[in-house]
Protein backbone atom coordinates (compact mmCIF):
# COMPACT_ATOMS: atom_id res chain seq x y z
CA UNK A 1 0.00 0.00 0.00
CA UNK A 2 2.84 2.31 0.77
CA UNK A 3 4.75 1.47 -2.27
CA UNK A 4 1.69 2.20 -4.16
CA UNK A 5 1.12 5.16 -2.52
CA UNK A 6 4.97 6.69 -2.99
CA UNK A 7 4.48 5.25 -6.31
CA UNK A 8 1.80 7.80 -7.55
CA UNK A 9 3.25 10.61 -5.26
CA UNK A 10 6.01 10.22 -7.32
CA UNK A 11 4.30 10.04 -10.94
CA UNK A 12 2.80 13.30 -10.08
CA UNK A 13 5.63 14.51 -8.98
CA UNK A 14 6.86 13.93 -12.26
CA UNK A 15 4.01 15.31 -13.94
CA UNK A 16 3.97 18.28 -12.25
CA UNK A 17 7.43 18.88 -12.97
CA UNK A 18 7.29 18.36 -17.10
CA UNK A 19 4.02 20.66 -16.97
CA UNK A 20 6.91 23.30 -14.97
CA UNK A 21 9.34 22.51 -17.45
CA UNK A 22 6.99 23.05 -20.51
CA UNK A 23 5.48 25.94 -18.89
CA UNK A 24 9.06 27.32 -18.54
CA UNK A 25 9.46 26.78 -22.04
CA UNK A 26 6.93 28.74 -23.43
CA UNK A 27 7.63 31.94 -21.61
CA UNK A 28 10.20 32.94 -24.03
CA UNK A 29 8.37 32.41 -27.01
CA UNK A 30 5.20 34.70 -24.91
CA UNK A 31 7.79 37.47 -24.12
CA UNK A 32 9.66 37.43 -27.70
CA UNK A 33 7.81 35.08 -30.07
CA UNK A 34 6.95 36.37 -33.29
CA UNK A 35 2.95 36.99 -32.25
CA UNK A 36 4.51 39.36 -28.66
CA UNK A 37 6.77 41.03 -31.12
CA UNK A 38 4.15 41.78 -34.05
CA UNK A 39 1.70 43.22 -30.75
CA UNK A 40 4.52 45.16 -29.95
CA UNK A 41 4.89 46.57 -33.07
CA UNK A 42 1.09 47.46 -33.06
CA UNK A 43 1.45 49.34 -29.64
CA UNK A 44 4.50 51.28 -31.03
CA UNK A 45 2.05 52.46 -33.90
CA UNK A 46 -0.55 53.25 -31.69
CA UNK A 47 2.01 55.36 -29.86
CA UNK A 48 3.63 57.05 -33.63
CA UNK A 49 -0.40 58.01 -34.48
CA UNK A 50 -0.86 59.87 -30.51
CA UNK A 51 1.88 62.43 -31.55
CA UNK A 52 -0.09 64.66 -33.43
CA UNK A 53 -2.73 65.15 -30.36
CA UNK A 54 0.60 65.20 -28.31
CA UNK A 55 1.72 67.89 -30.11
CA UNK A 56 -1.31 69.78 -29.86
CA UNK A 57 -2.19 69.58 -26.39
CA UNK A 58 1.88 70.59 -25.66
CA UNK A 59 1.39 73.77 -27.70
CA UNK A 60 -1.87 74.61 -25.76
CA UNK A 61 -0.37 73.52 -22.71
CA UNK A 62 3.16 75.51 -22.90
CA UNK A 63 1.00 78.64 -23.82
CA UNK A 64 -1.15 78.37 -20.55
CA UNK A 65 1.82 77.43 -18.20
CA UNK A 66 3.56 80.90 -19.57
CA UNK A 67 5.68 79.92 -22.79
CA UNK A 68 7.35 76.96 -20.75
CA UNK A 69 9.18 74.92 -22.75
CA UNK A 70 6.96 71.58 -22.13
CA UNK A 71 9.81 69.37 -23.30
CA UNK A 72 12.19 70.22 -20.28
CA UNK A 73 9.51 69.22 -17.77
CA UNK A 74 7.61 65.93 -17.35
CA UNK A 75 5.00 66.73 -15.46
CA UNK A 76 4.09 69.17 -18.14
CA UNK A 77 4.92 66.19 -20.35
CA UNK A 78 2.50 64.04 -18.75
CA UNK A 79 -0.28 66.28 -18.61
CA UNK A 80 0.04 67.41 -22.27
CA UNK A 81 -0.38 63.46 -22.58
CA UNK A 82 -3.22 63.15 -20.41
CA UNK A 83 -5.41 65.91 -21.95
CA UNK A 84 -4.81 64.60 -25.73
CA UNK A 85 -6.61 61.75 -24.12
CA UNK A 86 -10.18 63.17 -24.10
CA UNK A 87 -8.75 64.51 -28.03
CA UNK A 88 -8.68 61.07 -28.98
CA UNK A 89 -11.62 59.69 -27.62
CA UNK A 90 -13.84 62.41 -29.44
CA UNK A 91 -12.03 61.52 -32.94
CA UNK A 92 -12.45 58.01 -32.07
CA UNK A 93 -16.40 58.62 -32.64
CA UNK A 94 -15.54 58.86 -36.46
CA UNK A 95 -17.21 55.59 -37.96
CA UNK A 96 -14.55 54.12 -40.38
CA UNK A 97 -12.28 54.43 -36.94
CA UNK A 98 -14.06 50.54 -36.55
CA UNK A 99 -12.93 48.80 -39.60
CA UNK A 100 -9.25 50.43 -39.61
CA UNK A 101 -8.62 49.42 -35.95
CA UNK A 102 -10.05 46.20 -36.49
CA UNK A 103 -8.08 45.79 -39.71
CA UNK A 104 -4.53 46.27 -37.98
CA UNK A 105 -5.91 44.16 -34.97
CA UNK A 106 -6.77 41.53 -36.70
CA UNK A 107 -3.51 41.40 -38.95
CA UNK A 108 -0.97 42.38 -35.89
CA UNK A 109 -2.66 40.85 -32.53
CA UNK A 110 -4.10 37.41 -33.49
CA UNK A 111 -7.15 37.95 -33.12
CA UNK A 112 -9.56 35.66 -35.75
CA UNK A 113 -11.63 37.97 -38.24
CA UNK A 114 -15.01 36.27 -37.31
CA UNK A 115 -14.45 37.92 -33.93
CA UNK A 116 -14.19 41.53 -35.35
CA UNK A 117 -16.79 43.80 -37.11
CA UNK A 118 -15.89 45.22 -40.37
CA UNK A 119 -17.55 48.19 -41.86
CA UNK A 120 -18.34 50.98 -40.28
CA UNK A 121 -20.03 51.74 -36.73
CA UNK A 122 -24.01 52.05 -37.15
CA UNK A 123 -24.94 53.17 -33.65
CA UNK A 124 -23.72 55.33 -31.05
CA UNK A 125 -22.82 52.67 -28.80
CA UNK A 126 -21.00 50.52 -31.82
CA UNK A 127 -18.95 54.18 -32.48
CA UNK A 128 -18.55 54.59 -28.38
CA UNK A 129 -17.01 51.23 -28.07
CA UNK A 130 -14.57 51.78 -31.12
CA UNK A 131 -13.72 54.84 -29.27
CA UNK A 132 -12.91 53.48 -25.97
CA UNK A 133 -10.59 51.56 -28.19
CA UNK A 134 -9.18 53.71 -29.75
CA UNK A 135 -8.51 55.93 -26.76
CA UNK A 136 -6.68 52.41 -25.39
CA UNK A 137 -4.52 51.80 -28.34
CA UNK A 138 -2.63 55.11 -28.39
CA UNK A 139 -2.58 55.90 -24.93
CA UNK A 140 -1.06 52.53 -23.90
CA UNK A 141 0.70 52.62 -27.25
CA UNK A 142 2.35 56.24 -26.07
CA UNK A 143 3.49 54.50 -23.14
CA UNK A 144 5.21 51.55 -24.33
CA UNK A 145 7.08 53.90 -26.99
CA UNK A 146 7.95 55.52 -24.20
CA UNK A 147 9.46 52.23 -22.34
CA UNK A 148 10.80 51.35 -25.50
CA UNK A 149 12.95 54.58 -25.90
CA UNK A 150 14.05 54.65 -22.49
CA UNK A 151 14.66 51.95 -21.21
CA UNK A 152 16.54 49.64 -23.56
CA UNK A 153 19.53 52.23 -23.57
CA UNK A 154 20.00 51.81 -19.49
CA UNK A 155 19.69 48.12 -19.86
CA UNK A 156 22.52 47.85 -21.88
CA UNK A 157 24.29 50.35 -20.07
CA UNK A 158 24.15 48.35 -16.35
CA UNK A 159 24.67 45.36 -18.47
CA UNK A 160 28.39 46.54 -19.49
CA UNK A 161 29.05 48.63 -16.72
CA UNK A 162 31.65 45.92 -15.31
CA UNK A 163 33.83 46.39 -18.37
CA UNK A 164 33.47 49.88 -19.15
CA UNK A 165 35.69 51.88 -16.49
CA UNK A 166 34.47 55.20 -17.83
CA UNK A 167 30.65 54.09 -17.09
CA UNK A 168 31.67 52.87 -13.88
CA UNK A 169 33.26 57.05 -13.73
CA UNK A 170 30.20 58.14 -14.64
CA UNK A 171 27.10 59.35 -13.08
CA UNK A 172 25.66 55.90 -13.57
CA UNK A 173 28.27 54.34 -11.69
CA UNK A 174 29.46 56.30 -9.34
CA UNK A 175 28.71 55.45 -5.78
CA UNK A 176 25.45 53.13 -6.91
CA UNK A 177 27.43 49.90 -6.70
CA UNK A 178 30.28 48.48 -4.30
CA UNK A 179 33.53 47.36 -5.68
CA UNK A 180 32.75 43.40 -4.54
CA UNK A 181 28.78 43.80 -5.84
CA UNK A 182 29.69 45.56 -9.26
CA UNK A 183 30.79 42.60 -11.55
CA UNK A 184 27.50 40.87 -10.17
CA UNK A 185 24.61 43.11 -9.68
CA UNK A 186 25.17 45.78 -12.56
CA UNK A 187 24.32 43.08 -15.39
CA UNK A 188 21.76 41.80 -12.90
CA UNK A 189 19.91 44.64 -12.60
CA UNK A 190 20.20 45.31 -16.63
CA UNK A 191 19.01 41.84 -17.52
CA UNK A 192 16.24 42.19 -15.21
CA UNK A 193 15.10 45.53 -16.39
CA UNK A 194 14.93 44.53 -20.30
CA UNK A 195 13.42 41.28 -19.44
CA UNK A 196 10.75 44.03 -17.23
CA UNK A 197 9.53 45.47 -20.45
CA UNK A 198 9.68 42.36 -22.77
CA UNK A 199 7.17 41.39 -20.03
CA UNK A 200 5.42 44.67 -20.08
CA UNK A 201 5.00 44.71 -23.63
CA UNK A 202 3.29 41.40 -24.02
CA UNK A 203 1.39 41.64 -21.38
CA UNK A 204 -0.31 45.21 -23.26
CA UNK A 205 -0.22 43.40 -26.29
CA UNK A 206 -2.26 40.53 -24.70
CA UNK A 207 -4.44 42.51 -23.06
CA UNK A 208 -5.17 44.80 -26.12
CA UNK A 209 -6.09 41.23 -28.05
CA UNK A 210 -8.65 40.25 -25.09
CA UNK A 211 -10.16 43.59 -25.25
CA UNK A 212 -10.13 43.87 -29.53
CA UNK A 213 -13.54 41.27 -29.54
CA UNK A 214 -15.10 43.34 -26.50
CA UNK A 215 -14.75 46.46 -28.29
CA UNK A 216 -14.17 45.98 -31.56
CA UNK A 217 -16.78 43.04 -32.30
CA UNK A 218 -19.61 42.98 -34.16
CA UNK A 219 -22.98 44.27 -32.59
CA UNK A 220 -26.70 42.97 -32.85
CA UNK A 221 -27.18 45.42 -35.78
CA UNK A 222 -24.16 44.19 -37.28
CA UNK A 223 -25.63 40.66 -37.33
CA UNK A 224 -28.42 41.62 -38.31
CA UNK A 225 -27.37 43.34 -41.19
CA UNK A 226 -24.65 40.49 -42.18
CA UNK A 227 -27.35 38.04 -41.80
CA UNK A 228 -29.77 40.16 -44.36
CA UNK A 229 -27.07 40.44 -46.82
CA UNK A 230 -26.43 36.77 -46.70
CA UNK A 231 -30.15 35.96 -47.06
CA UNK A 232 -30.35 38.53 -49.80
CA UNK A 233 -27.53 37.14 -51.63
CA UNK A 234 -28.64 33.47 -51.42
CA UNK A 235 -32.07 34.93 -52.60
CA UNK A 236 -30.20 36.03 -55.69
CA UNK A 237 -28.10 33.37 -56.01
CA UNK A 238 -31.45 31.06 -55.81
CA UNK A 239 -32.63 33.04 -58.58
CA UNK A 240 -29.89 32.43 -60.88
CA UNK A 241 -29.85 28.76 -60.13
CA UNK A 242 -33.79 28.64 -61.03
CA UNK A 243 -32.87 30.83 -64.61
CA UNK A 244 -29.97 28.12 -64.97
CA UNK A 245 -31.90 24.87 -64.29
CA UNK A 246 -34.91 26.09 -66.13
CA UNK A 247 -32.91 27.58 -69.29
CA UNK A 248 -30.72 24.39 -69.40
CA UNK A 249 -33.14 21.81 -68.52
CA UNK A 250 -35.76 23.12 -71.31
CA UNK A 251 -33.15 23.13 -73.81
CA UNK A 252 -31.37 19.53 -73.15
CA UNK A 253 -35.47 18.28 -73.13
CA UNK A 254 -36.26 20.06 -76.32
CA UNK A 255 -33.11 18.96 -77.90
CA UNK A 256 -33.30 15.49 -77.27
CA UNK A 257 -36.77 15.78 -78.50
CA UNK A 258 -36.02 17.32 -81.74
CA UNK A 259 -32.80 15.17 -82.26
CA UNK A 260 -34.59 11.81 -81.83
CA UNK A 261 -37.78 12.69 -84.02
CA UNK A 262 -35.12 14.10 -86.48
CA UNK A 263 -33.25 10.54 -86.69
CA UNK A 264 -36.91 8.49 -86.99
CA UNK A 265 -37.50 10.64 -90.34
CA UNK A 266 -34.43 10.99 -91.56
CA UNK A 267 -35.16 9.23 -94.83
CA UNK A 268 -38.58 10.05 -95.22
CA UNK A 269 -38.88 13.70 -94.52
CA UNK A 270 -36.18 15.60 -95.33
CA UNK A 271 -38.18 19.10 -94.89
CA UNK A 272 -39.01 18.12 -90.52
CA UNK A 273 -35.38 17.27 -90.67
CA UNK A 274 -33.98 20.61 -91.47
CA UNK A 275 -36.86 22.18 -89.69
CA UNK A 276 -36.04 20.02 -86.41
CA UNK A 277 -32.12 20.82 -87.37
CA UNK A 278 -32.99 24.51 -87.12
CA UNK A 279 -34.83 24.47 -83.92
CA UNK A 280 -32.06 22.63 -82.67
CA UNK A 281 -29.35 25.33 -83.53
CA UNK A 282 -31.67 28.52 -82.29
CA UNK A 283 -32.25 26.37 -79.02
CA UNK A 284 -28.69 26.00 -78.19
CA UNK A 285 -27.63 29.47 -79.55
CA UNK A 286 -30.24 31.47 -77.13
CA UNK A 287 -29.28 28.59 -74.31
CA UNK A 288 -25.52 29.25 -74.33
CA UNK A 289 -26.09 32.54 -74.06
CA UNK A 290 -28.22 32.29 -70.84
CA UNK A 291 -25.43 30.01 -69.52
CA UNK A 292 -22.74 32.76 -70.30
CA UNK A 293 -24.85 35.40 -69.08
CA UNK A 294 -25.50 33.77 -65.05
CA UNK A 295 -22.18 32.06 -65.29
CA UNK A 296 -20.23 35.50 -65.46
CA UNK A 297 -22.30 36.67 -62.97
CA UNK A 298 -21.04 33.65 -60.46
CA UNK A 299 -17.62 33.75 -61.70
CA UNK A 300 -17.73 37.45 -61.15
CA UNK A 301 -19.00 37.33 -57.96
CA UNK A 302 -21.56 40.02 -57.97
CA UNK A 303 -24.61 38.32 -58.21
CA UNK A 304 -26.48 41.71 -57.16
CA UNK A 305 -26.52 42.33 -60.93
CA UNK A 306 -28.75 40.38 -61.54
CA UNK A 307 -31.57 41.85 -62.17
CA UNK A 308 -29.74 43.05 -64.87
CA UNK A 309 -29.54 40.20 -66.80
CA UNK A 310 -31.35 40.28 -69.79
CA UNK A 311 -34.06 37.77 -69.71
CA UNK A 312 -37.20 36.01 -71.95
CA UNK A 313 -40.89 37.51 -71.28
CA UNK A 314 -44.04 36.06 -72.62
CA UNK A 315 -44.38 39.46 -75.10
CA UNK A 316 -40.91 38.61 -76.64
CA UNK A 317 -39.88 35.06 -76.50
CA UNK A 318 -43.42 32.98 -76.32
CA UNK A 319 -43.86 32.25 -79.81
CA UNK A 320 -40.49 31.41 -80.18
CA UNK A 321 -40.99 28.94 -77.34
CA UNK A 322 -43.97 27.16 -78.63
CA UNK A 323 -42.08 26.71 -82.00
CA UNK A 324 -39.42 25.23 -81.23
CA UNK A 325 -41.37 22.50 -78.88
CA UNK A 326 -43.70 21.86 -82.03
CA UNK A 327 -40.34 21.38 -84.17
CA UNK A 328 -39.24 18.55 -82.55
CA UNK A 329 -43.34 16.67 -83.21
CA UNK A 330 -45.13 17.47 -80.30
CA UNK A 331 -48.48 18.43 -80.75
CA UNK A 332 -49.00 21.50 -78.60
CA UNK A 333 -51.73 23.49 -78.66
CA UNK A 334 -51.93 26.77 -77.39
CA UNK A 335 -54.38 29.56 -76.74
CA UNK A 336 -53.67 32.65 -75.39
CA UNK A 337 -56.05 35.57 -73.70
CA UNK A 338 -53.82 38.60 -72.63
CA UNK A 339 -57.25 40.19 -71.39
CA UNK A 340 -58.42 43.84 -72.42
CA UNK A 341 -54.51 44.69 -72.96
CA UNK A 342 -54.47 42.66 -75.68
CA UNK A 343 -50.73 42.61 -75.69
CA UNK A 344 -48.39 40.36 -73.26
CA UNK A 345 -46.36 43.27 -73.21
CA UNK A 346 -48.97 45.56 -71.05
CA UNK A 347 -47.82 42.81 -68.39
CA UNK A 348 -45.48 43.92 -65.58
CA UNK A 349 -42.10 42.88 -66.54
CA UNK A 350 -40.93 40.98 -63.62
CA UNK A 351 -44.43 38.77 -63.90
CA UNK A 352 -43.95 38.87 -67.56
CA UNK A 353 -40.37 36.99 -66.58
CA UNK A 354 -41.84 34.98 -64.22
CA UNK A 355 -44.53 33.43 -66.38
CA UNK A 356 -42.47 32.62 -69.34
CA UNK A 357 -40.09 30.33 -67.08
CA UNK A 358 -43.35 28.83 -65.18
CA UNK A 359 -44.21 27.98 -68.86
CA UNK A 360 -41.02 26.62 -70.03
CA UNK A 361 -40.64 24.86 -67.12
CA UNK A 362 -44.30 22.62 -67.45
CA UNK A 363 -43.06 22.59 -71.27
CA UNK A 364 -40.18 20.85 -69.91
CA UNK A 365 -41.72 18.79 -67.48
CA UNK A 366 -44.73 17.56 -70.23
CA UNK A 367 -41.51 16.75 -72.54
CA UNK A 368 -39.52 14.59 -69.94
CA UNK A 369 -42.35 12.62 -68.46
CA UNK A 370 -45.64 13.11 -70.78
CA UNK A 371 -47.12 10.73 -73.20
CA UNK A 372 -49.08 13.03 -75.47
CA UNK A 373 -49.91 16.12 -76.92
CA UNK A 374 -50.05 19.23 -74.68
CA UNK A 375 -52.59 21.93 -73.75
CA UNK A 376 -51.41 25.64 -72.71
CA UNK A 377 -53.89 28.22 -71.65
CA UNK A 378 -53.09 31.69 -70.72
CA UNK A 379 -55.38 33.75 -69.97
CA UNK A 380 -55.92 37.42 -67.71
CA UNK A 381 -58.68 37.33 -65.66
CA UNK A 382 -59.52 41.25 -64.80
CA UNK A 383 -62.24 42.28 -62.04
CA UNK A 384 -62.50 45.89 -60.85
CA UNK A 385 -59.56 46.15 -58.59
CA UNK A 386 -57.88 43.00 -59.41
CA UNK A 387 -55.73 41.08 -62.51
CA UNK A 388 -54.49 37.87 -62.48
CA UNK A 389 -52.53 35.68 -64.86
CA UNK A 390 -53.48 32.30 -64.87
CA UNK A 391 -51.73 29.35 -66.50
CA UNK A 392 -52.99 25.87 -67.65
CA UNK A 393 -51.02 22.86 -68.96
CA UNK A 394 -52.35 19.41 -69.31
CA UNK A 395 -50.88 16.48 -70.86
CA UNK A 396 -51.24 12.90 -70.57
CA UNK A 397 -49.62 11.70 -67.42
CA UNK A 398 -46.91 8.86 -67.69
CA UNK A 399 -47.91 5.41 -66.72
CA UNK A 400 -47.05 4.56 -63.17
CA UNK A 401 -43.53 2.81 -62.73
CA UNK A 402 -43.94 -1.22 -61.98
CA UNK A 403 -44.20 -2.21 -58.35
CA UNK A 404 -40.48 -3.43 -58.06
CA UNK A 405 -39.21 0.62 -59.38
CA UNK A 406 -41.57 2.01 -57.19
CA UNK A 407 -39.08 2.77 -54.10
CA UNK A 408 -36.61 3.54 -56.68
CA UNK A 409 -35.21 7.26 -56.07
CA UNK A 410 -36.04 9.82 -58.28
CA UNK A 411 -33.25 11.33 -60.58
CA UNK A 412 -34.69 14.26 -61.31
CA UNK A 413 -35.26 15.57 -57.71
CA UNK A 414 -38.12 17.79 -58.73
CA UNK A 415 -36.49 20.88 -58.66
CA UNK A 416 -37.90 22.39 -62.04
CA UNK A 417 -41.49 22.24 -60.46
CA UNK A 418 -40.39 23.40 -56.99
CA UNK A 419 -39.05 26.41 -58.81
CA UNK A 420 -42.04 27.00 -60.58
CA UNK A 421 -43.46 27.44 -56.88
CA UNK A 422 -40.90 29.94 -55.87
CA UNK A 423 -41.37 32.21 -58.81
CA UNK A 424 -44.98 32.33 -58.03
CA UNK A 425 -44.63 32.70 -54.23
CA UNK A 426 -42.43 35.88 -55.35
CA UNK A 427 -45.24 37.55 -56.89
CA UNK A 428 -47.46 36.60 -54.01
CA UNK A 429 -49.29 33.57 -56.15
CA UNK A 430 -49.44 29.87 -56.53
CA UNK A 431 -48.36 26.40 -58.58
CA UNK A 432 -50.84 23.69 -58.22
CA UNK A 433 -49.40 20.41 -60.15
CA UNK A 434 -50.50 17.01 -60.04
CA UNK A 435 -53.12 14.29 -61.59
CA UNK A 436 -56.24 15.53 -62.78
CA UNK A 437 -58.85 14.16 -65.11
CA UNK A 438 -56.83 11.52 -65.83
CA UNK A 439 -54.52 14.15 -67.16
CA UNK A 440 -51.43 15.81 -66.04
CA UNK A 441 -52.07 19.21 -64.95
CA UNK A 442 -50.48 22.22 -64.23
CA UNK A 443 -51.23 25.66 -62.45
CA UNK A 444 -50.41 28.88 -62.07
CA UNK A 445 -51.83 31.98 -60.82
CA UNK A 446 -49.89 35.39 -60.64
CA UNK A 447 -51.46 38.13 -59.57
CA UNK A 448 -50.61 41.11 -61.53
CA UNK A 449 -51.91 44.10 -59.89
CA UNK A 450 -54.94 46.75 -60.05
CA UNK A 451 -54.62 48.76 -63.73
CA UNK A 452 -52.38 47.87 -66.42
CA UNK A 453 -49.52 49.25 -67.43
CA UNK A 454 -46.91 48.80 -69.76
CA UNK A 455 -44.04 46.33 -68.61
CA UNK A 456 -41.20 48.18 -66.75
CA UNK A 457 -37.89 46.80 -67.17
CA UNK A 458 -36.29 48.32 -63.93
CA UNK A 459 -39.10 46.30 -61.89
CA UNK A 460 -38.02 44.13 -58.90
Amino acid sequence: MDQEGTTVGASGFGGGRAAGAAAVKRWPGLLLGARARLRWVHLILGGALLMPYLMLTQVVVGAAAGGVNVFASLPLTLLSYAASLPLIAVTGLVGLVRPLSGTAARVMTGVPGDRLADGPARSWGARWRASAWWTLHLGVGALISGMSLAVPPLGVVLVVMPFSGALRASAWGAGRFSAEAEPYVSPLIGAGVLLALAAVCAGAGALLARLAPVLLGPTAADRLAAAEERAADLAVRNRLARELHDAVGHALSAVTLQAGAARRVLDRDPEFVREALAAIEDTTRRTVGELDAVLGLLRDGDPARADAMPAPTLAGDLDGLLARTRAGGTVLTAEQDPGPAGDWSQLPAIASREAYRIVQEGLSNALRHGTGPITLLLRVHTSDDHRELEITMTNPAAPSPPAPDAAAPRTTGGRGLRGAAERAALLGGRVEAGPHAGSWRLRAVLPLGGGAGPARGGAR
